[in-house]
Formats: structure tokens, C-alpha cells, sequence
């Protein structure tokens, strides 16, 4: 039996297969009025494929808890009922495939109100429907970007709440597991990092005081959704500053507290909150930081990043460097890798088409 497609159990629910969907923005949601934020056309095409293609578990791109939250006037988001609806079809879609439908909640702190990546990716003003980020600091992203506003304690209570409102929401969208987006540089990593937070209050300083605001919003989330039903956690799990920043052994103890506050896989990325980074990408570069957290915690993990092949991904599960592998980019090449790669390994994705 491949370890590819055996099936993944997390609480009550059974992945079929650890061929998983990372989530990735696609920018394509109407920008404003009442269907801002609203999954499209676009949106089922694109997740309907992935399922079809035999894909276990898709993660719903970043969405965000609030309209401020998104990275970009045309991101998705889960702070209405009107989304809320929209996704269902979404969801129906991907359960009757076998695949589990998730969504990754997402608040983009100071890196929010900026255009889509083909059109540069920089900031935008009122005029194009953008609005004043927000930051546990106030420090620009990158020299030459707005500066965030800082939050307040009672600020930060709300986007507390703001996530704990979407994962209901997300529930009643359908959704069987929920990812709390802590990486990449956006909200909560920001708060993590000692690079983006300066703060002197119980929110900064210690490693104890920055990952308050994560934990809290673990256990809100926590706190409404389901206890049969998983929640996820994405984490860089380095700056890639050599001083500064937050690091491969920040991730590991993070990663005890985290299992401790009900939270059931980690998805291990890196970067995202530095500019100008020099990171060593290659051939499932991020793998070892997924590998150190399983060895040395409970926590389960999946590893992400330039996974392209059938046998990498298997060999990565087959040495017990993580539970499960998430595909990005060659998904979005080759909707249908699951079913291919279960025909090279003699696996099985709920019916095999070779």
C-alpha cells in the first residue's frame, strides 16, 4: 500500500487519500459591493477540478474574517451570510468527490490593501477600494508601504472575534476542517515574530507575550468549532533572518502549545515577513522544518513546498517526515496528480483512472 493514499484520521473525520490542496489566493473575487468577497464561477471551476482530479483535502484559499482582513480588494472572504451561501455549493461539490472541503481564515495585518499580484502587487489607495492596514506595530511591510495603524487591546479582542465569527460561518458553509493562517507575514505572524512586533505590552516583548494573540485565536476558534471536526494551523516556521526573527526552535515549542490548545495538525511553510530575504528554495526545501516538528513533538504535520512528484511525496511520508503532503503550484499545473500518481504507485484514489 502506498502511503500516499492511505486514508488520514484526525478526531471523528477520515481523509481519503494524503494528496492535500495547499491553499493558494487566486485574487478573483468582485472587489466591492454586496458580492465582495464572494466565491464565483471562477472559484467552484477551479476547487471542482482539484476534487475530480482526486485531490483528499482541498484547503479553501486565505479568507478573510472581515473586509480589512483581506490582502486584496479581490480576496475571498467569510464575514457574511451572502459568502457564506456561495460556498456551499462550493463545499456540496467537493463532498460528493470524496474530498474533504477546508478553508484556510485568514487576517492580512500589514500587508492587507494591496492590488493582485499581475498588476504588481503594491498598495492601493481609497480610489481602488482599499483601505489603512492594521499590525500589532506600526512598521511597513517594506520601505515605501503604508504604515499600519496599531492595534488596540480592544482592537485586537475584535479580530479575536472576527475569527471565531468565521469559522462558524465556515461550518455552516460546509467546511469539515479549518486552518488558521498564521504565516507568510500577515497578522499573526506578524505578532509572532519579534522582526514585525515591537510592542511593550502583553501582546510583545517575550516569546510568552507574542504568541498570545495566536493562542487566543486558537482557542476561539476552538471554542465554536465542532470538537468531531479538526483545526489546522499554518506557521512559517522561520523569517530566514539570520537575527531577529522568528525561528525553526520558536516553531517547535510553539508547536507543543498549539497541541495543547486543541489544534490538530500544523502545515509548515516559511517566510513571508521579511522583505528581501534571501531563502534557498529547492525540491522540498520546506520539508525538514515539517520533519524536526513531528520528531520532536505530538503535534502531526504536513509539508509543503516545491513537492512535485509522485515519488518525493511518498518518500516523504514513507521516512516519517510528516502525515500528509501539501501540493500548491503543481496542482494548479496538473489538477488531476492525485489520480496520476496513484497509477505510478499503485494506490488507490477512491476509483483509479489510469
Amino acid at each position: 500500500m502506498s502511503a500516499l493514499f492511505e486514508p488520514y484520521a484526525l478526531r471523528s473525520l477520515t481523509i481519503p487519500n494524503r494528496v492535500w490542496m495547499a491553499p493558494m489566493c487566486q485574487y478573483s473575487a468582485e472587489v466591492f459591493g454586496p458580492n465582495a468577497g464572494v466565491a464565483g464561477d471562477w472559484h467552484f471551476a477551479h476547487y471542482a477540478a482539484r476534487a475530480a482530479g482526486g485531490t483528499g483535502l482541498i484547503l479553501v484559499e486565505a479568507t478573510a474574517v472581515s473586509p480589512e482582513g483581506r490582502i486584496s480588494p479581490a480576496d475571498l472572504g467569510i464575514w457574511n451570510d451572502t459568502q457564506v451561501a456561495a460556498f456551499r455549493r462550493i463545499t456540496a461539490f467537493l463532498e460528493s468527490q470524496g474530498t474533504v472541503p477546508g478553508i484556510q481564515i485568514a487576517h492580512a495585518g500589514r500587508k492587507a490593501s494591496t492590488d493582485r499580484p499581475w498588476n504588481g502587487g503594491e498598495p492601493v489607495g481609497p480610489e481602488q477600494h482599499g483601505w489603512q492596514p492594521v499590525a500589532p506595530s506600526a512598521i511597513p511591510f517594506v520601505e515605501g508601504h503604508p504604515v499600519p495603524d496599531e492595534l488596540t487591546g480592544v482592537q485586537i479582542a475584535e479580530i479575536v472575534g472576527q475569527f471565531a465569527d468565521a469559522a462558524r460561518r465556515a461550518l455552516d458553509a460546509g467546511f469539515k476542517v479549518a486552518e488558521i493562517h498564521g504565516a507568510h507575514g500577515y497578522l499573526i505572524g506578524e505578532f509572532l515574530s519579534p522582526h514585525s512586533n515591537h510592542r511593550t505590552d502583553e501582546y510583545g516583548g517575550s516569546f510568552d507575550n507574542r504568541v498570545r494573540f495566536a493562542l487566543e485565536v486558537v482557542d476561539a476558534v476552538r471554542a465554536v468549532w465542532p470538537e468531531e471536526l479538526p483545526l489546522f494551523f499554518r506557521i512559517s516556521a522561520t523569517d530566514w533572518l539570520e537575527e531577529g526573527g522568528w525561528t525553526p526552535d520558536d516553531t517547535v515549542r510553539f508547536a507543543s502549545l498549539l497541541k495543547e490548545h486543541g489544534v490538530d495538525l500544523l502545515d509548515v511553510s516559511s517566510g513571508g515577513n521579511a522583505a528581501r530575504v534571501r531563502i534557498p528554495t529547492g525540491p522540498g526545501y520546506q520539508v525538514p522544518f515539517a520533519a524536526r516538528v513531528k520528531a520532536e513533538t505530538d503535534l502531526p504535520v504536513a509539508a509543503v513546498g516545491l513537492i512535485t512528484d509522485a515519488e518525493q511525496a511518498e518518500k516523504i511520508l514513507a521516512n516519517g517526515e510528516a502525515d500528509a503532503v501539501l501540493l500548491g503550484r503543481e496542482l494548479l499545473r496538473n489538477p488531476s496528480w492525485a489520480r496520476h500518481a496513484a497509477c505510478k504507485l499503485g494506490g488507490d484514489v477512491f476509483e483509479q483512472h489510469c
